[in-house]
């Protein structure tokens, strides 16, 4: 029997994105939900989430209030996974810069490793689709860079499609995770891999956002370079 999966999908304003992504995300396979995690988007997001919702039981859906940061969405989206039977905990993209295809891949790689990462850079290929090269630049070298600092043994490690092992959330406090942008997935795969569990990247094509608008800021990024040092010295002194 498969193993029961929870895709969460993150969102902010992706009114547009959402009754696209998240019927491509189920006809990956039957034994695939999703969880929608909305911070309380002004464009409507929750209510056409909760309509789908309505209409399939397989949607589900937390409203969050305000714009409360794309790491905290995974950690409400996980604890709430963990309250219930699923075996496989997915982070994706609601704007289809995550191909949903590829979902099946990492439900095949699951079966030997207790992280897949879906990697834009792996063994130094570049696969990013209209990013421009400052963009492009800023996030390979932010790769080289936290690999360099923490010692983490993965190419991208600033990814967000991702799927856990149950046992692998279970066994990090989730409550002091201390990020919140993008250095919440160096965080997350940080801690699994100084528990001693398996990991493993596969290659996917990254696309941008063809709908809606990028969160990245100069916020995120300089959470990023200092969070990378934090890892390093936590991993030094305790296990996390």
């Amino acid at each position: 029997m498969p193993e029961k999966a929870l895709v969460i999908v993150p969102t902010y304003n992706e009114a547009d994105n959402v009754p696209q992504i998240v019927p491509a995300i189920l006809s990956q396979d039957p034994s695939i939900e999703v969880l929608i995690v909305d911070d309380g988007s002004p464009d409507g997001t929750g209510a056409v989430a909760d309509g789908m919702a309505a209409a399939d039981p397989r949607i589900h859906v937390i409203h969050r209030q305000g714009k409360l940061g794309l790491g905290t969405a995974y950690i409400a989206g996980f604890k709430w996974a963990l309250a219930r039977d699923y075996a496989l905990i997915f982070e994706m993209d609601a704007d289809f810069s995550h191909p949903p295809e590829r979902l099946p891949d990492f439900l095949r790689a699951i079966k030997d490793a207790d992280l897949v990462l879906g990697s834009r850079y792996l063994n130094g290929e570049v696969n990013v689709v209209n990013w421009p090269m400052s963009r492009l630049f800023l996030s390979y070298s932010a790769n080289i860079y936290a690999r360099g600092v923490t010692g983490l043994p993965i190419f991208d490690s600033t990814g967000g499609f991702k799927c856990f092992r149950r046992v692998v959330l279970e066994s990090i406090d989730l409550d002091h995770v201390r990020s919140n942008g993008y250095a919440f997935q160096i965080e997350m795969s940080f801690r699994a891999w100084k528990k001693g569990f398996r990991i493993a990247e596969i290659p996917i094509v990254f696309f941008d956002r063809t709908r809606g608008h990028s969160k990245m800021s100069k916020k995120i990024v300089r959470e990023a370079v200092w969070m990378v040092w934090r890892l390093r010295w936590w991993g030094v002194r305790r296990k996390v």
